[in-house]
């Protein structure tokens, strides 16, 4: 060994053990530089203030509310308070929409009650309307006293006349039968569909005029009544009647009756409340997605948030529906004396066709919001769906690798922009929902199917990390030097 260098101490126990420091069974701390300041030593006063100061800092600490706590309830209360309100008003934004197209939109109304033209209850209760306003106007007795008048002019005994007039009863009752037949083919023949649909184009101009005021709002509902003009129905039955050679129809009057659709003490104030409807029927969807994207903003969790703002407009549809069938029996108790209990139910299915179509779309539309929320979430079962789905669909695309297929750069840009073009899918989905005229359960149902399909393509394309040296991450690692180069 060199002179002048110290020679190292030899360790008694003989072996490599870390030497142990003064206290007695502590390795000794880092060295300190030679030049360095020597640390202050604290006295046991010192220790004893240290350790009040620390005593008391946790009792403040304890004592103070925690300010996220109070922040997170506060957001949560508001979320909860806006997610109720754009339920409520995504109730309100269903049946706006309806009014806005049933009392705004002549061809849509039309649409929608043309198929009555068809319904045997329907037809039957026109069928004894119309004859019984037929009967009304053809004079029995004058009938009669012409047919005995004919027999004596024909050379027939004066008693055949006398017998004639004596048999007014079965002369109305076998013209009943005869009115009753022609009135029957009339309403089942091709022609009454086109009087039907013109009867209600001429209603529907009413119905508008009367609950907007448009086309300077002189037309009103008489009674309190909604109702149809039969009035060409008759004068189609009085052509009938004269071609099968029942020579007294022919004097049958100009007739305008009605049909009555609706009646009610209350239908001021429907005017009212319609007029509101159809105002707001433009702009209440949006208000209610609006008010509900603020509650979703401002939870805490947003995806507990959306659940919620889903399962919302989940339930309103639901409460929606329930009430327009107790409103069915509330309808039915207000019709008129002798109206049709079987027409007016079917009246009624038909006019709230589209509304409770639209109920069913939104339903839907809500519960699969609420579903996409929960798989995208960390929950166990969300977790297995979406690895077993994504095993699948690699499994795929490994057996069509090993047949020779390559992705190339598409399966790098897919990789690199994967969330953009999941949100771009959702995002497409969303825009032809919203400007789908009028969207039906079916019509959400094959747009959730191809929003599926979309991802699951987008997962196939998607060939994970770039490895090679052409990708970024991985010209990275290529042109980085080796460690101690």
């Amino acid at each position: 060994m060199p002179s002048g260098e110290p020679e190292p101490a030899s360790d008694p126990a003989g072996d490599n053990s870390p030497r142990q420091g003064p206290a007695g069974g502590e390795p000794p701390g880092p060295a300190r530089p030679p030049d360095a300041a020597p640390e202050p030593q604290l006295t046991a006063g010192d220790r004893a203030e240290l350790a009040e100061l620390r005593h008391r800092l946790t009792a403040l600490e304890a004592s103070r509310p925690a300010p996220r706590a109070r922040h997170h309830r506060l957001r949560t209360f508001g979320s909860v308070v806006l997610i109720v309100i754009s339920s409520l008003l995504a109730l309100l934004a269903v049946i706006a929409v309806w009014t806005n197209s049933i009392i705004g939109d002549t061809d849509r109304y039309v649409a929608t009650v043309a198929p009555l033209a068809s319904n045997p209850d329907v037809q039957a209760a026109l069928t004894n309307r119309v004859t019984t306003e037929v009967l009304a106007q053809i004079d029995v007795k004058a009938v009669v006293d012409q047919l005995s008048a004919a027999a004596v002019q024909q050379g027939a005994p004066p008693e055949l006349g006398k017998l004639i007039g004596g048999l007014s009863g079965p002369i109305t009752s076998g013209l009943t039968q005869l009115v009753s037949t022609t009135v029957n083919k009339v309403v089942t023949s091709d022609q009454f569909e086109t009087l039907w649909v013109d009867a209600n184009r001429a209603v529907h101009s009413s119905l508008d005029k009367a609950l907007t005021g448009k086309g300077g709002g002189a037309v009103s509902l008489e009674n309190n009544q909604v109702a149809i003009d039969i009035g060409p129905f008759v004068a189609k039955v009085k052509d009938q009647l004269v071609a099968s050679g029942f020579g007294p129809a022919a004097r049958i009057p100009e007739v305008h009756t009605s049909f009555v659709v609706y009646q009610s003490k209350d239908i001021g104030k429907v005017k009212s409340y319609f007029r509101l409807l159809q105002i707001m029927g433009s702009w209440l969807p949006i208000i209610a997605v609006l008010v509900a994207a603020a509650g979703v903003y401002t939870a805490v969790n947003r995806r507990h948030g959306l659940i919620g703002a889903a399962l919302g407009v989940a339930i309103a549809m639901l409460l929606l529906g329930v009430v327009l069938t107790v409103f069915r029996s509330f309808y039915l108790d207000h019709l008129p004396p002798g109206a049709s209990q079987a027409a007016a139910g079917a009246i009624y299915d038909a006019l709230i066709r589209f509304l409770r179509a639209s109920v069913r779309a939104v339903g839907v539309t809500a519960l699969v919001t609420a579903v996409g929320a929960v798989l995208i979430g960390p929950s166990r079962p969300a977790v297995a769906i979406r690895t077993a789905c994504s095993s699948s669909i690699g499994a795929l695309r490994g057996v069509s690798t090993s047949h020779g297929m390559r992705l190339g750069p598409v399966g790098r840009f897919v990789h690199r922009f994967k969330r953009w073009l999941g949100a771009g899918i959702l995002v497409v989905a969303a825009i032809v929902l919203a400007t789908w005229s009028y969207p039906t359960a079916a019509v959400v149902w094959w747009i959730v199917v191809v929003v599926l399909v979309g991802f699951a393509v987008r997962e196939f394309l998607d060939t994970g990390p770039a490895t090679s040296s052409t990708s970024p991450t991985g010209a990275g690692r290529a042109s980085a030097p080796p460690p101690g180069a």
